[in-house]
């Protein structure tokens, strides 16, 4: 892996959907979708130039759609799974062909040194739920056919019956069958830790390069899903993403971040960050920065502060929004549609406005950074209490850091306020001493390091030693 691990969310409706038409609600012919082969090696590439390293395809699986029992949207909801052996006809060009065309989409991914990666959803399926591959009995649901909070197009499956455990098991050595080197596990608290200790080895044993990233919020859970469910990653929603929603929106000092990852321990590296995901709102939205470039010192300490692996939200690259994109139903996105326009023409920004394509280029070379072997492996030193309040620095505002792999040392500087400022960093004693490097000249602890820094931004500053 040249760079570190970045996953790209895309739901592919609507990520390849070219259709201008976006009526509300509106059905599959009126308003299109995106298909498998829409996935073109030339998507995979401009995917490989943002450094991204894992695709997670989210709704193949088959899912409940318009007439299906209690369905949401004109589409449905990619979570309410009516086959877990089948993927959705309408992805397809010919219905009838439609695994062997979803199974082409996994070969051009692996081809183009991408790993794929698809939605497992554990907890629940549609009402509708029919396979004739494997189906599921009485007995594999709970007791009265209930349903989680607000999820009336779906009913709870029962983990206190072992056959569900094994079926739930066999649907996943199916997929990784087909090449699928990863699954995003759904709400991954609402299902026994003692079926996923179980099911996660069963599954490695044959194929021991697998992934499994767990959707949890509950920090207090994250001990038992790491050490006892064997999972690799989680969302790291309840810390550094609400947190740095807080500070980009000016309800919490930037200092604040330091208690986050404090509070994850040895874990800090396994959290998944994120800024966008199909259930949050876009960076655009002002229940968010209400600008896309305002989350820009938010991406720069997502990318860089630590190892942790890093997720992107299709058309976040771009600055899509306001509206958060809708899951249940066929819809487009003007900027994406613009972007795969030019990309069939030869060239992926030739009809993006300006601000799209100022906004691409500055995460392309955010992105790019990442292969840096100090942000991909390297260690990190939190200076933040060494920078108390003053004239040259505001802990409200600014965050900063250090990234250290071999012989080299980056300050990493983000600035949180719209104003271009000059800080002065101040490098503690202790941090020469954990990196076991000596003080000089050039960079010492009593010699502060100037630093400029653009508005709603951050500076990588290769420091010499």
């Amino acid at each position: 892996m040249k760079g570190k691990f970045i996953v790209y969310q895309m739901l592919l409706r609507v990520f390849a959907n070219a259709h201008s038409v976006n009526r509300p609600g509106g059905s599959l012919q009126e308003n299109g979708t995106g298909k498998f082969k829409d996935i073109t090696v030339s998507v995979l590439e401009e995917l490989r130039r943002l450094n991204v390293t894992h695709v997670w395809y989210t709704g193949v699986i088959r899912h409940a759609t318009a007439g299906g029992t209690g369905v949401k949207g004109g589409a449905g909801s990619p979570f309410a799974i009516t086959d877990y052996y089948d993927v959705n006809p309408y992805l397809a060009s010919r219905e009838n062909c439609r695994m062997k065309e979803f199974e082409a989409m996994i070969a051009r991914t692996l081809d183009s040194g991408l790993t794929p990666i698809i939605d497992f959803v554990p907890n629940h399926v549609s009402p509708d739920y029919h396979s004739a591959v494997a189906d599921f009995n009485e007995q594999n649901y709970c007791p009265g056919r209930i349903h989680d909070w607000d999820w009336s197009d779906t009913v709870k499956l029962n983990y206190g019956c072992r056959d569900t455990w094994e079926k739930m098991r066999d649907i996943l050595l199916f997929w990784a069958g087909k090449g699928v080197g990863g699954f995003r596990c759904d709400m991954v608290e609402l299902v026994p830790v003692e079926f996923w200790q179980w099911c996660i080895a069963s599954v490695k044993r044959k194929y021991p390069k697998l992934i499994f990233i767990g959707e949890a919020y509950q920090p207090e859970n994250y001990p038992a899903l790491f050490d006892v469910g064997g999972f690799d990653y989680l969302y790291d929603k309840t810390g550094f993403y609400d947190t740095l929603k807080r500070i980009v929106r000016g309800e919490a000092p930037a200092s604040s971040l330091t208690a986050e990852w404090q509070k994850q321990g040895k874990y800090q590296d396994r959290m998944l960050k994120f800024l966008e995901n199909h259930d949050e709102d876009r960076i655009s939205s002002p229940d968010f920065a209400g600008n896309p470039f305002r989350g820009l010192a938010a991406l720069f300490v997502s990318l860089y502060f630590n190892t942790a692996p890093f997720m992107l939200y299709f058309g976040q690259e771009l600055g899509e929004g306001p509206g958060k994109t809708s899951i249940f139903d066929f819809c487009s996105l003007p900027r994406m549609r613009s972007w795969l326009r030019g990309l069939r023409a030869g060239d992926a920004g030739k009809f993006l406005d300006h601000e799209a394509s100022a906004l691409r280029d500055i995460y392309m070379e955010f992105m790019s950074k990442t292969s840096e072997p100090a942000i991909r492996r390297g260690d990190t030193f939190d200076l933040e209490y060494a920078n108390p309040r003053s004239e040259y620095f505001n802990p409200d505002r600014h965050f900063v850091f250090l990234r250290r792999y071999g012989r080299k040392i980056f300050l990493c500087a983000a600035n949180f306020s719209d104003e271009k400022t000059v800080i002065r960093v101040n490098i503690p004693k202790h941090a020469f001493e954990y990196f076991g490097i000596d003080e000089t000249e050039y960079l010492n602890s009593t010699t502060p390091v100037e630093v400029a820094i653009a508005p709603d931004a951050g500076t990588l500053l290769r420091l010499q030693n």
